[in-house]
């Protein structure tokens, strides 16, 4: 489940425990933010039934020249729900970070978020440009469901219900054992797909459940126009996919066509979680991004 997941079957986004940290304060009950390192603020978002340890080793390549806020939802990865016990899972989420934001006085902060967390970053961006300096997607799209043949919310509310109400169903048990399963379409390397599968698993589902039929259900294509802020658009193509390369390509163009400020860049031999697979390559391209 996530941009991968939904690269075949749905919208969830995983990995483990949240990251070790100088500092972690609880913003609110819908997130919780770890802070470390010194220099221009980052927010980095993980996606859905992810950890924010995703950004483990990313975070240690960037925080001698970066105060780091990672993000961790809570509900997910074995972290207590709290006010996402219930309700709507993703505005609710993107407010929560607005609002540390602004509490905490960050000036235009570089975002980047992965899967679900690029959606709330195009959310974010949208809805309080003066949250964003610069963005930077991963492997996420303004509409997941396009993955699944819909074009509208219309033609993927059938579908997403139907995926909502069977994780809802299904014991904690059962969800991890499917979590687990699917996991190797995510990712290749063996220690990711160890932590990412994990971090799945021990997410609550109903979180999980209802996080993804709003992803699902959620077509932010319409308002890219009124981004102004600029995005980069990092994406994952790997062979093993049997989709071709031309078509990853044009999916990805074509879903975010309606941006105006926007840069697309090219992760290839990697799955969905980029930072696993390409871990080199990915911190080069987060580098290019900050710079």
């Amino acid at each position: 489940m996530t941009f991968g997941k939904m690269k075949l079957a749905a919208v969830t986004i995983a990995v483990t425990l949240i990251v070790a940290s100088s500092s972690a304060e609880t913003a609110s009950n819908r997130i919780t933010v770890s802070v470390r390192g010194h220099g221009p603020d980052v927010v980095l978002i993980p996606g859905l039934a992810s950890s924010a340890a995703v950004w483990d080793n990313i975070a240690v390549h960037l925080e001698k020249n970066h105060r780091l806020h990672i993000v961790q939802v809570n509900g997910f990865a074995g972290v207590r729900a709290g006010a996402n016990a219930q309700g709507k899972i993703i505005q609710p989420t993107v407010d929560a970070i607005d609002a540390y934001i602004k509490s905490n006085n960050l000036k235009a902060p570089c975002i980047i978020g992965h899967s679900l967390g690029g959606l709330m970053g195009l959310m974010l961006a949208t809805e309080h440009p003066d949250d964003v300096g610069k963005l930077m997607t991963v492997d996420s799209l303004p509409f997941f469901s396009i993955l699944l043949g819909a074009t509208n919310v219309t033609d993927a509310e059938p579908q997403a219900t139907m995926m909502r109400d069977h994780f809802l169903k299904e014991s904690q048990e059962e969800y991890g054992d499917d979590e687990r399963s699917y996991f190797p379409s995510l990712v290749k390397s063996p220690e990711g797909l160890n932590l990412a599968a994990e971090a799945a698993a021990k997410s609550d589902k109903s979180v999980v459940a209802r996080a993804m039929y709003e992803a699902m259900t959620t077509d932010w294509r319409p308002k890219l126009g009124g981004i102004k802020t600029p995005v980069t658009i990092l994406y994952a193509w790997d062979a093993s996919e049997k989709i071709p390369q031309i078509f990853s390509d044009g999916v990805i163009r074509e879903n975010f066509a309606a941006l105006p400020n926007k840069t697309f860049a090219r992760i290839d031999n990697s799955l969905h979680y980029i930072m696993y697979d390409q871990p080199a390559a990915f911190a080069t391209q987060v580098d290019a991004f900050l710079k």
